[in-house]
């Protein structure tokens, strides 16, 4: 038994826009009159908070000190070594499937 289908590129084009609208009425119906964040219900009524703060201490931040040569040496060091990693994983990469997509084109072209 063998089943056959075939859609015209309207008839895909309007089952999509049914679902799409299924899908947008369904979102409306599960947050209908649902507020967007979930407020605890108090049976005595409103809640009433004093107005009354809370003491902050300020103290001073640090001075900024640069890192020493040393530092940066060794930052930039560091960060052209990861790039040159990068590179070479990114070019290995590059260079294999581009050898397979030589490859494939080149037996299908001999077939």
């Amino acid at each position: 038994m063998s089943v056959t289908l075939a859609l015209s590129v309207e008839g895909l084009t309007v089952r999509a826009a049914f679902i799409a609208g299924l899908a947008i009425a369904a979102l409306l119906l599960s947050g209908w009159r649902k507020p967007a964040r979930a407020e605890p219900r108090s049976p005595r009524g409103p809640i009433r908070r004093s107005n009354d703060g809370f003491v902050v201490d300020h103290v001073d931040t640090p001075l900024y000190r640069r890192p020493g040569p040393l530092r940066r040496l060794l930052a930039a060091a560091a960060s052209s070594g990861i790039g040159i990693l990068i590179g070479v994983l990114l070019a290995i990469v590059i260079s294999f499937f581009t050898a397979f997509a030589v490859i494939w084109l080149t037996n299908l072209l001999q077939s």
